[in-house]
């Protein structure tokens, strides 16, 4: 590896669905690794294999693609430091365990989950450390003999790191500055579990950070009370030089109120926090997720990137390529950013503005087959660059368009009492003898042609407008008469005319 190449990673727990907020620690790696010509690694944790969920592994790949954000190695990427699944790496990280072992910076301990029980109710707030831990049953206080003999015969253990109590440990985070905690507070975390020959989450996380060379670790504040800790690791594996700078990113917070943004906010509020849709495999239960509910994958991007990073002017709407220009974790803030669900309708609107009526076309055609409807591409794409900027989705031009590929077989009453008239039908009927002459049957000429012979005739322009518009669509809905006349065409236009005079005036 080059020397001062960037490597960062993403290293997801296959424990269910990717939360919005890691696709967002996702994201802010990604744009710092392109800014500075790095390389961005997917590595997947799943070393807690009772909390495994089958399908998460292949969401979260899925989800990235969907997204755009892209690994240059890695689960499903390959390279040249795999493993990238942490349950293939066992035989590498028990090198790392025996070494803290072997130095006395790491400990076994033998305590059955009734003696924890037992030590948890005769002390508060226990927790496994210098104060206590010359209690407990485990290397530090059993007889060298007694360790091995438990060890011979199989004992379940699990290795525990040995913290030295009253030490301040500094680290220095590029967002928030230099963080101190002092070690009395930080137990002897287990760093190893025999039951399955697994290390925990903070031995796999720095050796695997480590070996695959890592120089950023760029992850969400949750994590920043662990960093201590991490520290602590690379002090005692002899990797203080090699220990990649940290950057705790600020919590994604409730749309109302205080605390984390959850799931259950999205489904109190109906937004989606999932990236894709997710089906439950153990409860059945299904999520709602962005790209199901119509939202286009750059405006997602777009959103997430402002909560928490701004560019430093007001700049709002930015492709991927811009956010990777102008990224800079200076610009990150300390304190949580609440998540509105509003604004991200809003980015998705702009997005659906900027994309091409061909795009937009082709992801409503399936929608108008759903409904039975088979029209041209190239008629599609007028309707949509005609009613698009009307709405938030895709899914959303259905109801302000259904007109313009289906003619109405009901009339809403409420309209037809408010709009149609006693002469209605016998104008119409003349003005269908007008329409019939016009050519071409364009826009502006139509539109100035029909004007002009009301106007001879002295009839009520409104009135007529009203009429017509009830009978090309159903309803007092729609664009600009004449736009809808010269998209469904003459021959459509005097049918549905006829029709809606022979329906209204029978009835």
């Amino acid at each position: 590896m080059a020397e001062n190449k960037i490597r960062v990673r993403f290293a997801p727990s296959p424990t269910g669905p990717l939360h919005i907020g890691g696709v967002r620690t996702a994201l802010y790696n990604y744009l710092f690794a392109r800014q500075h010509g790095g390389q961005m690694i997917l590595r997947i944790e799943d070393t807690d294999q009772q909390r495994f969920v089958p399908g998460a592994e292949e969401y979260i790949i899925e989800a990235f693609k969907w997204l755009g954000i892209n690994f240059d190695e890695g689960v499903g990427y390959g390279g040249d430091y795999g493993p990238y699944r942490q349950s293939e790496r066992k035989n590498i990280y028990r090198r790392y365990v025996d070494r803290l072992l072997d130095t006395g910076l790491a400990y076994y301990a033998f305590d059955t989950p009734e003696e924890l029980e037992a030590a948890k109710n005769e002390t508060p707030n226990f927790q496994y450390d210098a104060t206590t831990r010359m209690k407990m049953r485990n290397s530090l206080t059993l007889p060298a003999d007694e360790v091995s003999r438990l060890l011979d015969e199989g004992a379940r253990y699990i290795v525990r790191i040995k913290i030295e109590p009253d030490e301040d440990i500094r680290v220095n985070d590029l967002i928030r500055g230099e963080v101190v905690i002092n070690s009395s507070i930080i137990d002897d975390k287990a760093l190893f579990k025999s039951s399955d020959g697994l290390p925990t989450y903070h031995l796999a996380n720095i050796v695997d950070d480590h070996l695959m060379e890592i120089t950023h670790v760029i992850r969400g504040e949750e994590w920043l009370s662990s960093a201590p800790l991490h520290v602590l690791l690379y002090r005692y594996l002899g990797w203080e030089k090699t220990m990649p700078k940290f950057a705790h990113l600020p919590l994604l917070l409730k749309p109302e109120g205080g605390g984390k943004l959850s799931k259950r906010d999205g489904d109190r509020l109906g937004f989606p926090v999932f990236p894709l849709e997710w089906h439950d495999p153990k409860s059945g239960e299904i999520s709602s997720g962005y790209r199901e509910s119509g939202y286009l994958p750059e405006a997602v991007v777009n959103f997430l990137a402002l909560l928490g990073w701004n560019p430093g002017d007001d700049r709002e709407i930015m492709s991927l390529d811009e956010l990777t220009t102008l990224f800079d974790l200076s610009r990150c803030s300390r304190s949580g950013a609440k998540f509105d669900h509003e604004k991200v309708r809003w980015f998705n609107h702009q997005y659906i503005q900027r994309r091409s009526d061909s795009d937009i076309a082709e992801m409503f055609i399936p929608i108008l087959e759903s409904h039975g409807v088979n029209a041209q591409k190239t008629y599609v794409e007028k309707i949509v660059g005609m009613m698009k900027e009307r709405v938030n989705f895709v899914g959303e031009l259905w109801g302000l368009t259904y007109y313009f590929f289906v003619a109405p077989t009901e009339y809403d009453n409420k309209t037809r009492a408010k709009r149609w008239k006693e002469d209605s039908a016998e104008q119409l009927s003349e003005l269908m003898e007008i329409l019939r002459k016009r050519e071409p049957f364009d826009v502006e000429g139509t539109e100035e042609y029909v004007k002009k012979w009301i106007e001879s005739k002295g009839y009520n322009l409104g009135n007529i407008m009203n009429a017509v518009r009830l009978t090309l669509v159903g309803q007092g809905i729609g664009p600009q008469i004449f736009h809808l006349t010269e998209a469904i065409g003459k021959d459509e236009t005097l049918r549905r005319i006829k029709r809606g005079i022979e329906t209204l005036s029978n009835n």
